[in-house]
């Protein structure tokens, strides 16, 4: 039997607010041991729920993934532009299916169908509250192709159509290196061979 623990904020203040709003939030929790911790003091970055899909054409077995400047690997030896999956932040009203279809359509000229769900998981849950829904695609590759992204947001991003085993070459080699890609080509690979014959 699992006890639900308790915990409680104490204070909670909004210390930055830009492209990312940043708490400073003061909280007790109960102890494993019993008992309680003492006050602690954490800083909480608030990204809410991302949505992200892996494009696949079972006919062509290809894969859709984008590439894009990404300042957190700023100091990357290889360089700041990240091999990723269609990926976007889910607006107030929006369902995780509408995010998929708008993001795929503005990151690579792509329409999405029979959307299947890979995971839902925290992606750094020491300092963020980002929660992250992958889903599988099903789409035409043959078409899709260029740079794409929304000038207003400062978007550039370039779209890679390649093979299933191309795919999984990057990942085995290092090529691919952010968490949500790795996840999404891992289940793939999985379950790729059910997914296609089910498709096909």
């Amino acid at each position: 039997m699992i006890v639900a623990m308790k915990w409680s904020v104490i204070k909670k203040k909004i210390i930055y607010q830009g492209f990312f709003k940043l708490s400073k939030i003061e909280l007790q929790h109960e102890l494993f041991s019993s008992g309680q911790s003492p006050v602690l003091t954490r800083e909480l970055l608030d990204r809410g729920q991302a949505v992200a899909v892996l494009p696949y054409d079972p006919v062509r077995d290809e894969v859709v993934l984008v590439e894009q400047f990404r300042i957190g690997a700023g100091e990357d030896k290889s360089g700041p532009w990240l091999i990723e999956i269609i990926a976007g932040y889910q607006e107030t009203g929006e369902s995780a299916e509408e995010v998929v279809h708008r993001e795929a359509h503005e990151e690579a000229g792509c329409e999405v169908s029979d959307l299947v769900e890979m995971y839902h998981y925290y992606s750094s849950p020491g300092g963020s509250d980002e929660q992250i829904q992958i889903f599988l695609g099903r789409t035409d590759s043959s078409h899709i192709n260029g740079i794409h992204g929304l000038d207003e947001e400062g978007e550039d991003i370039k779209v890679h159509v390649i093979s299933s085993e191309q795919a999984f070459d990057w990942l085995d080699s290092g090529r691919i290196d952010s968490a949500a890609p790795i996840i999404a080509l891992q289940w793939f690979r999985l379950n790729r061979d059910r997914i296609r014959k089910e498709w096909l």
